[in-house]
């Protein structure tokens, strides 16, 4: 495992970590909210590694990376992030996964440095719109209940609904292990970030249509977080998408049935050669 920080939007210093194969393919990993680079542990300890160059940031204010106070609500900065991480890494054509609110960034990557440096998107149990009825049509009661728990400045009060989002992200229950171990990165995210994040309010039904690199949409059938109608909007925007519908898992398929993510991915990545 490698680890580096490239110089992002505003000079944010963001950490990234590096696996597996320096000459393979680039795959570049996004998370969501309060979560980092670590929840994507399984694919770094996986034989991806033995055949593709596996990168994941940590986005501005999570993990390892810097947590300026300001600045989640400008999009040109979160481009910055994705485009330092791309350049300082020299990462030829990645595929680039987000996961959940992941692919918000990355569509802030496109809608400001275009798709040219990019191989193909994957977009899981992702959203593409934030902050609108419409937005909010395809996101669970569960998780709505929660979201005043993450901007509350009382650590036991922000814990909890973590915590709870933490449960609700997976169908099968989590080892205590599992649990704690996410938990703590999880926590570390200060809730200014979470409200910044959460306070945007934008769409890319603009932009979707212009996108014309590959992209795999991927979704839990079980996703109690991001319903898995959510991939209607999508592909009303992406019609060229491919669609991967995971059976029996929730919102994190990359992390509860990794062996059928991998392959997936694999076999994107293949064909965009």
């Amino acid at each position: 495992m490698k680890n580096y920080n490239v110089t992002g939007g505003g000079d944010v210093q963001i950490h990234v970590a590096e696996a597996g194969n320096p000459e393979g393919q680039p795959l570049l990993f996004i998370h969501g909210v309060s979560q980092c680079r670590l929840a994507w542990k399984r694919q770094f300890e996986s034989d991806l590694t033995d055949d593709y160059r596996l990168v994941a940031m940590d986005l501005r204010g999570h993990g390892l990376s810097e947590k300026p106070i300001e600045g989640y609500g400008d999009s040109k900065l979160w481009a910055d992030d994705v485009n330092a991480v791309i350049e300082g890494l020299d990462l030829t054509r990645p595929v680039i996964a987000g996961w959940s609110y992941g692919p918000l960034v990355i569509f802030d990557y496109i809608r400001h440095y275009g798709e040219e440096n990019i191989g193909g998107i994957n977009i899981v149990g992702g959203i593409t719109k934030l902050g609108t009825e419409e937005a909010a049509s395809v996101l669970t009661p569960e998780f709505l209940a929660l979201v005043p728990g993450f901007f509350s400045t009382d650590v036991d009060e922000a814990k909890c609904a973590l915590e709870s989002l933490l449960k609700i992200c997976f169908a099968k229950e989590l080892s205590e292990d599992d649990l704690s171990f996410m938990r703590d990165y999880n926590v570390a995210v200060p809730a200014y970030v979470r409200k910044g994040m959460f306070t945007r309010s934008f769409d890319n039904d603009d932009l979707l249509p212009k996108i014309s690199k590959p992209v795999l949409i991927t979704h839990g059938t079980l996703d109690s977080v991001v319903l898995p109608a959510v991939v209607d909007q999508h592909r009303f925007g992406l019609p060229h998408a491919e669609v991967h519908m995971i059976e029996d898992v929730g919102h994190a398929p990359f992390w509860e049935d990794t062996s059928t993510y991998n392959q997936r991915l694999r076999a994107f990545a293949s064909s965009l050669l």
